[in-house]
């Protein structure tokens, strides 16, 4: 039936649910998550933070990750976090590892959702051959407990990705729904494109989401900076054998 019934130290009978349905429901909610086949290995266990020549940040962010979890919700409060930094320093790999802890230790209901995408899904919805709707495909991302929003600011600005990103981290806000972040963009405000000088400038996150929607971040996470090297290419190459 799924419970059993055990004695109390003070005598009363008590009914719990047994290992095996707690494990069944967590096997659920991590399927539900819908995390990518490429990213299901990766854990707390798994970050590897003290490989020859690692940022001391990267094991900072994997202690700050440790506490975030250990101490949600009580300690959060529907805030999450911010993970910035270059390509390959391992903010999905710590966001996954922070979301899948989460279900396994708390019972979270969480989603992963690549931001590129997500707007891909819903442009595709548009289509009036498509019985998929905007909202059918909004409203999960709207209503997880924890959200890991992955490559935020990654797609090409345009009014309509501004107005997206907008309803998505202003409902989640509103919610007090707590959303993990990760984007290669540093957090700073927006600007133009090109100085006076008319040499390039790096863009920010305040230029590819709106500095009103970073803003709006500030309020929502706790920024996690990740420094260091693309990991893949130095240390987790491809290959053969």
């Amino acid at each position: 039936m799924g419970v059993r019934t055990i004695q109390s130290p003070g005598g009363a009978t008590v009914i719990e649910t047994c290992a095996c349905q707690l494990e069944l429901r967590v096997t659920r909610l991590l399927h539900r998550a819908s995390i990518p086949a490429r990213y299901e290995h990766c854990s707390f266990d798994s970050y590897e933070a003290s490989f020859p020549g690692a940022d001391r940040s990267l094991a900072a962010a994997h202690l700050m990750a440790r506490r975030f979890v250990d101490g949600y919700p009580a300690t959060t409060a529907g805030r999450g976090l911010l993970l910035t930094g270059s390509i390959g320093v391992g903010k999905t790999h710590l966001a996954v590892g922070i979301l899948q802890a989460l279900i396994v230790e708390k019972g979270v209901r969480g989603l992963f959702c690549d931001y590129r995408e997500l707007l891909k899904e819903i442009q595709h919805s548009y289509n009036p051959q498509v019985a998929t709707t905007e909202m059918e495909i909004l409203g999960p991302v709207f209503e997880a407990e924890v959200l890991v929003l992955d490559e935020l600011g990654a797609a090409k600005p345009t009014d309509w990705v501004w107005d997206t990103v907008a309803l998505v981290l202003n409902t989640r806000y509103n919610d007090k729904r707590t959303t993990l972040i990760t984007t290669n963009y540093p957090n700073a405000p927006a600007a133009l494109a090109r100085n006076a000088d008319k040499t390039i400038r790096e863009e920010t996150l305040g230029d590819r989401i709106t500095e009103r929607m970073r803003s709006r971040l500030e309020e929502m996470c706790v920024e996690v900076e990740m420094r260091g090297k693309d990991f893949r290419q130095h240390v987790k190459k491809a290959r053969f054998g």
